[in-house]
């Protein structure tokens, strides 16, 4: 690895850290312990909804692949000087940052049943794409960061599941 990639890492993985964060923090604000509400508590979920426990684990370590296996992909870009695929790369991630925080807004806050799978489909649309994109630049973060969309794509067959039990 050259001294300049050793340079830019910090730097570019203080940036993802940062927006994964921000998305986090957004994401929660919706959400505080849902299982402590009435609303959520009343909710008829799937059998193979997993315990509350679960969901800010397997979301803390997403968080944090997203931010390094990013922050890895923008360091080879940057080592390249390609800036038409930085900004591609960056538009991509803030989109399903975005798409991803508001998923908690839709449902946990509006109450959205129905339009909560369509966002969740759209966040696995979204994070397959930031793999391929990642991978491109990067195969090992690609790979690293593979279990995203699946993650999503899982939630999206929750999220269905929960607005077809409680029409």
């Amino acid at each position: 690895m050259s001294e300049q990639l050793l340079d830019r890492i910090p730097r570019n993985l203080a940036r993802t850290g940062a927006l994964t964060t921000l998305t986090a923090l957004v994401g929660s604000a919706a959400s505080r312990s849902p299982e402590k509400t009435l609303w959520f508590r009343n909710l008829r979920k799937p059998a193979f909804q997993p315990p509350a426990v679960v969901f800010p684990v397997v979301w803390t370590a997403l968080y944090a692949d997203i931010a390094v296996t990013s922050a890895i992909a923008f360091d080879r870009l940057d080592e390249t000087g390609d800036h038409a695929n930085t900004r591609r790369l960056a538009l991509a991630l803030l989109a399903n940052l975005t798409v991803n925080a508001g998923w908690s807004w839709v449902f946990f806050r509006s109450h959205r049943l129905a339009a909560a799978p369509v966002i969740a489909a759209a966040l696995a649309v979204s994070s397959s794409d930031l793999v391929i994109r990642v991978g491109r630049v990067d195969r090992s973060a690609g790979v690293a960061l593979a279990p995203y969309p699946l993650w999503c794509s899982f939630a999206t067959v929750l999220s269905a599941a929960i607005w077809r039990n409680n029409r």
